[in-house]
């Protein structure tokens, strides 16, 4: 679906987010310099190292318009031009698709993979394939529980268990009594592990709401529906920033006063955050998942490198709220947060 591009386009965008990566770390003018010089080394350059031209290949299980994925193939974009790395991604949200497309990696023969396991046992026979033909093999985001059983170096993403517990505890603070979640994948492990972490620390009651997330119009009528038949729900969880946005129409058509919270960013859930329509996100800084992910398959060609000892590399979760909407904000528009 998408592939790295060549020449001053990407190394540009290069240049634009190393440099706003000095100023989310808060640098000295003398770091902040030291970036730019980089930066301007790896646009002359062309990348940072002078390694082979290896293939990684990024196989998810995104539907169609699924904004997070943007934000991972931000960060692996970055990594594979730094690492003269071509990336190459595609997707499907059917299990038996997505391993089609990691077999079609396989056939490539690319030198590295990094696979999502949402529906592991559609996934764990092509992942032993790629295993078995000697590439190395990444999982990110979803599937942390069998990611070593299947073969993989290691897992980037944030332990999905932990980031429903996250939610659970925020909801005790905020007072709520009555929460919904909002699944909008039905055989995603990953989305049913937040619902139900929520649900372990939440001292209230939870609900779950399966919902056809492909459909937006669906899911408007069925949060506004379940909104308007039950007016104790004070909360309504979202499992992904695009279906935030949704939640909150549905909650003003039906009269509702719950609250609207949701999994990950993007620049709307930001502004809604800073204006209060949401409140909290839960971030798991997938510009990372595919930035580390990237760069650990370039360290493992080039070194043998592998990071977590067998446990997963955490990403999250982060709760963020209305105070931390202006600096993240930024970040969010460019498409890294």
């Amino acid at each position: 679906m998408a592939m790295a591009r060549a020449g001053t386009k990407a190394l540009g965008a290069l240049l634009a987010v190393v440099l706003g990566a000095a100023g989310l770390a808060g640098c000295s003018s003398t770091g902040g310099k030291r970036a730019e010089d980089r930066a301007k080394k790896l646009a002359a350059n062309g990348s940072a190292v002078d390694t082979p031209k290896w293939t990684v290949a990024m196989v998810t299980h995104s539907g169609a318009g699924d904004t997070f994925w943007d934000i991972v193939q931000s960060g692996a974009k970055q990594a594979a031009a730094k690492d003269n790395i071509k990336f190459v991604y595609s997707s499907s949200d059917q299990g038996d698709q997505q391993a089609q497309l990691v077999q079609a990696a396989i056939d490539q023969h690319v030198d590295g993979l990094i696979v999502t396991l949402a529906k592991p046992d559609a996934l764990k026979a092509a992942v032993a394939k790629a295993v078995s033909a000697g590439i190395p093999v990444i999982t990110i985001n979803s599937g942390a529980a069998q990611s070593k059983e299947f073969g993989a170096l290691t897992h980037i993403g944030q332990d999905e268990t932990i980031a429903g517990n996250a939610v659970g505890d925020e909801l005790n603070t905020r007072g709520k009594q009555h929460a919904l979640c909002v699944l909008h994948e039905q055989g995603n492990v990953g989305l049913e592990q937040r619902c139900a972490g929520a649900k372990e620390k939440f001292h209230g009651k939870m609900d779950n709401l399966y919902v056809n997330g492909t459909n937006m119009p669906d899911v408007l009528s069925a949060i506004q529906a379940k909104l308007q038949s039950d007016k104790s729900i004070d909360s309504v969880v979202t499992l992904g920033a695009p279906f935030a946005d949704t939640a909150a129409k549905a909650k003003s058509q039906s009269g509702s006063k719950a609250e609207i919270d949701t999994f990950d960013l993007n620049p709307q859930v930001a502004t809604s955050l800073k204006n209060g329509t949401i409140g909290f996100a839960v971030d798991q800084q997938p510009y990372l998942q595919g930035y580390e992910a990237v760069d650990l398959l370039w360290l493992y060609r080039y070194n043998k490198d592998t990071l977590g000892g067998g446990q997963a590399v955490l990403t999250g979760p982060q709760i963020v709220t209305k105070d931390d909407a202006d600096a993240l904000l930024s970040y969010a528009k460019r498409g890294t947060r």
